[in-house]
């Protein structure tokens, strides 16, 4: 009887399954990403598209946005890059955060209303342990142009 092949091993450094040993075997996978978690770019979208149907609409900073986006559409894609990579999905947005916000005249008044869209929002939409990250995020984000922001303020007073 003929003999079966025995197979060739693996190149060093990569294991399949054959190679593996038992307590190796039962190894999770890393966690997913955020972003996965939130159900990729179309959750992502999913959740834009309503927290900006919102923003468009509120009295504070729903001006703001009406006077410097022309086309939505495009500016929803930007956003989904943009928060697409914070999320550890593609990295895609290549764009000057700061430097795109400055010219605003952004006040505390106009963070806190977009902080609190964004927080029921998230709170509404995602499970809580998502919602808390995507608030996490949104929070830092918010404290860096408070920042910068300010620091802008401070130098044209001078």
């Amino acid at each position: 009887r003929p003999l079966a092949p025995v197979p060739a091993p693996s190149p060093p450094g990569l294991l399949n399954s054959r190679d593996r040993h038992p307590a190796q075997s039962t190894m999770t996978s890393p966690p997913a990403s955020l972003f996965d978690r939130i159900g990729g770019r179309p959750g992502l979208q999913l959740l834009l598209g309503r927290f900006y149907a919102d923003v468009r609409q509120h009295t504070e900073i729903g001006p703001i946005f009406a006077a410097n986006i022309d086309d939505w559409p495009s500016h929803m894609e930007t956003i989904a890059d943009f928060w697409s990579g914070l999320t550890g999905g593609p990295a895609r947005y290549s764009g000057g955060l700061a430097a795109r916000h400055l010219p605003l005249g952004l006040e505390e008044r106009h963070f806190q209303a977009w902080l609190g869209l964004w927080h029921r929002h998230c709170r509404a939409h995602l499970p809580e342990a998502e919602a808390q990250d995507m608030i996490t995020i949104a929070e830092a984000l918010a404290q860096r142009l408070r920042a910068i922001t300010s620091s802008q303020r401070r130098g044209q007073e001078s």
